[in-house]
């Protein structure tokens, strides 16, 4: 009698957890399968499950940074153009920005990150370009801020900038 209640609810359980695991893909399911839209990733070391961070994109004249944290702060991973062999004129390009954000997206998604907020700071010309390499990458963007620093009129700007 007793076994007949635990067999039956086992199957109830087993049910209820198989449609749970239909409805979502888990970190390792995605990474078992090896190939996410074309971008090989592997299940990091010392694996963190962060299925939610923050991707802090900094983008100056001369360089492009990348950081993906979590909720908060804590670095999960990064990049930089200096990091992935750009040098000179190189490292403020577009194309810098992509190669950066796919280098530290791949690690982020071996930690199970999923979805993102995306904080860009900086004038250059890679912040374009790194937020349409995350999607690309499958990360999902829920929101994307511009966290670039405005003066107000406070102290005496640096001297113009010749190009």
């Amino acid at each position: 009698m007793v076994s007949e209640k635990q067999t039956e609810l086992k199957e109830v359980a087993g049910e209820a957890s198989s449609k749970v695991e239909a409805a979502s893909p888990s970190a390792a399911e995605i990474l078992d399968e090896g190939l996410l839209n074309g971008v090989k990733v592997r299940r990091a070391k010392k694996s963190k499950n962060v299925p939610y961070g923050i991707c802090s994109i900094f983008a100056t004249f001369n360089n492009t940074k990348v950081l993906f944290s979590d909720q908060r702060g804590n670095t999960i991973s990064w990049s930089s153009s200096g990091k992935c062999n750009f040098r000179g004129s190189r490292k403020s390009t577009a194309y810098a920005a992509q190669v950066v954000t796919q280098d530290a997206g791949r690690v982020a998604l071996s930690h199970g990150m999923k979805e993102v907020d995306v904080h860009v700071k900086g004038p250059g010309m890679g912040r374009d370009a790194a937020i349409r390499t995350l999607q690309t990458l499958g990360l999902l963007v829920h929101a994307i801020v511009d966290t670039t620093p405005v003066p107000h009129n406070g102290c005496r700007p640096r001297k113009r900038r010749r190009v």
